[in-house]
């Protein structure tokens, strides 16, 4: 009876699928493909044409793999959504070799996995996420400092921030606009990755080895993305990596400064910092910077643009050998209010909830969560610990909040 229904399942499913789900939890679990070979007697090329989707499974086979590789078999041929692949793009101005695109496509297949696993536990749950999506921006050839600041001013009354700084953007993005936002190690050039479908909406990754000043410019840059070129999935690097700047990425850089930096309220503060003595000290610059969130090399540029600092502030403070961190620790200055995370918090709460239903199996949890059954179980109970200390009557955006 158990063998002609999975008959039955596998009639039906996409051997391609299939095959990719086997190949990751085969190499989850230190497996060569001559072992996993082996386990259903056959030949290392047959197990190759498995993991490709191009031969098709015995229901024999499934179960004697799922077994081999700890997993059910449910988590193999459970429906899940059905997402089209990201066309994720190298901006023109960069035009990679094989070399990058090689070193940077694993991550836009886990980023884009990471997506589909968003989506599914939506679907387990039957919550999906809520958007609060803008029209996209229409974006002319006039001025880009002038656009980039009056979308960064627009998004700001949108969501009613003011003109202060922006303690947790990462939250506000993913909570208040509904965007999905995954923190993935990246090589250092990378900053971050855009892309948008009708199924999941728009989506971001950023490279969580970066420090936190950077991440946030990143993050800024991308909602741009978003905001202006909605269905244009792009790669972004790091500005220096560009050797000519094409329009769309000098009006998301433009965006970042005036979206984390506002001018009124800029002004405001530098001013009131200066106060009577007409001074402004290195030790306020850095002070400034880490207020809103951003590098003292931003903050010194913004100030400089606005006249407030002389031209060249930054690289003077540079070529005699300042040293951002130490500074930073002498001042006194905690590190930036941050949430390092690979997944968003309500993809989190998704995952344990329904883990704690019985809707999902220990093993799809951690396969949810990028990590082995071990961390899998610590992070279950941190959550569940979390959850557990919640005010009766909270609701989602107080969970959030006290999270942090």
């Amino acid at each position: 009876m158990v063998q002609a229904s999975s008959n039955n399942v596998l009639d039906n499913i996409d051997m391609r699928r299939l095959g990719s789900l086997l190949l990751s939890a085969r190499q989850k679990c230190g497996m060569t493909q001559a072992d996993a070979a082996k386990v259903i007697d056959a030949a290392r090329t047959t197990m190759v044409a498995i993991e490709k989707g191009e031969r098709r499974l015995k229901a024999s086979e499934l179960i004697k793999l799922a077994r081999a590789y700890g997993i059910a078999v449910s988590d193999l041929v459970r429906p899940r959504p059905v997402v089209e692949a990201f066309e994720v793009q190298f901006r023109t101005a960069y035009r990679a070799a094989d070399v990058e695109q090689a070193e940077i496509e694993p991550v836009i297949r886990q980023w884009e996995e990471f997506c589909r696993y968003y989506l599914e536990l939506e679907e387990i749950m039957r919550s999906p996420l809520p958007q609060n999506y803008p029209r996209e921006y229409a974006v002319s050839a006039t001025s880009i400092e002038l656009e980039a600041e009056a979308i960064a001013i627009a998004e700001r009354q949108r969501l009613g921030l003011g003109d202060g700084p922006i303690p947790m953007l990462r939250d506000i993005l993913e909570q208040s606009v509904g965007l999905r936002i995954f923190y993935l190690k990246m090589p250092g050039k990378y900053s971050e990755m855009y892309s948008y479908n009708e199924q999941l909406g728009g989506c971001m990754v950023i490279n969580a080895n970066h420090p936190e000043e950077r991440r946030r410019w990143s993050l800024a840059h991308g909602y741009l993305h978003f905001l202006a070129h909605r269905k244009k999935p792009v790669v972004d690097l790091v500005a220096e990596q560009y050797k000519r700047m094409p329009a769309s990425e000098r009006l998301a850089e433009a965006f970042a400064k005036y979206f984390l930096m506002p001018t009124s309220g800029l002004l405001k503060r530098f001013n009131d910092m200066r106060g009577t003595t007409e001074k402004f000290s290195i030790s306020n610059l850095f002070t400034l910077a880490h207020y809103y969130g951003v590098s003292v090399e931003a903050l010194s540029y913004r100030l400089e643009e606005m006249k407030l600092l002389p031209s060249g502030t930054w690289e003077r403070l540079r070529d005699r050998g300042l040293k951002v961190r130490k500074a930073q620790q002498e001042i006194g200055l905690q590190a930036i209010p941050q949430r390092s995370d690979m997944a968003p918090i309500h993809y989190q709460h998704l995952a344990i909830e329904a883990l704690d239903r019985g809707l999902i199996t220990e093993g799809r949890f951690a396969d949810f969560l990028g990590v082995d059954r071990i961390e899998a179980r610590r992070i279950a109970e941190l959550l569940r610990e979390h959850s557990s200390g919640m005010m009766e009557g909270a609701n989602d955006m107080d969970l959030l909040q006290v999270s942090e």
